[in-house]
């Protein structure tokens, strides 16, 4: 009896969150964290309260404008060196989603190791923004490849980071988007203080900023005035922007 093939795996979209639109003109994937390195399956139940937390929202925010949420389930539980399967897994999903909605903007919205993933398959020509909340990048070495920003250029970007993270380094996001804007100005840093990796201090505010940012990138709505401001802002003022407590509380509907 030959020796049975091992099944190929798949990345694959979870359900929409919420009542999923009948007209979709705009689509977030959102994008849990993982683990360096892991050939393992992702767990389907790790995903953060944050993510879930911010799915929820965003599907709400965006529901009358015909926005669909879907959460993208990796492969791996991993980014396994320059397999990069996440940010593969990303791709894969931006693709699927023109194929279920047609030519509709998409954001990418990554936490920790999604982060990394939403930021380097935000090239995709479908993809018109970013988020990442707590990114997950690799210490510089003058060995190794630089993170690519190239690929950001003519996209909006969100990066967003607890200063007391001491899971993912504050400073290798602070860089990277300092060589982000340099290539593209529509590119934003927010700095929440006192908060660590999982932003559970602030949770509310990252979750309302995240909001307000999605909206404004996908379907032209006017951004929070902080928003705006870290925007024009040349750097570092618009990459070490303060995120106030108490954020949101007037943007609510």
């Amino acid at each position: 009896m030959g020796q049975q093939a091992t099944p190929v795996r798949t990345a694959r979209l979870g359900k929409a969150v919420g009542p999923e639109p009948t007209a979709v003109s705009g689509a977030v994937l959102l994008l849990p964290g993982g683990e360096e390195v892991s050939a393992r399956r992702p767990s389907l139940v790790r995903a953060t309260a944050l993510v879930r937390s911010l799915g929820r929202r965003i599907a709400r925010a965006g529901r009358e404008e015909g926005l669909a949420v879907h959460t993208v389930h990796y492969r791996y539980r991993g980014w396994n060196g320059g397999e990069a399967h996440p940010a593969a897994d990303a791709e894969w999903a931006v693709d699927e989603v023109v194929r279920r909605y047609g030519d509709v903007p998409v954001c990418l919205v990554g936490l920790d190791m999604g982060g990394r993933a939403a930021l380097r398959a935000g090239g995709h020509e479908a993809v018109n923004s970013v988020v990442a909340l707590g990114p997950w990048l690799p210490e510089e070495d003058v060995a190794a490849p630089v993170e690519p920003v190239k690929q950001l250029v003519g996209r909006r970007v969100l990066i967003v980071h607890g200063t007391n993270d001491e899971r993912t380094d504050p400073e290798l996001s602070f860089r990277l988007a300092a060589r982000a804007k340099k290539a593209n100005r529509e590119v934003c840093r927010f700095e929440v203080h006192s908060d660590g990796h999982g932003l559970h201090q602030h949770r509310d505010e990252v979750v309302c900023l995240a909001v307000d940012f999605v909206m404004g990138a996908l379907f032209g709505r006017s951004v929070a005035r902080p928003v705006e401001d870290a925007l024009a802002a040349p750097p570092p003022i618009g990459l070490r922007m303060p995120l106030a407590a108490g954020f949101g509380k007037s943007l609510r509907r």
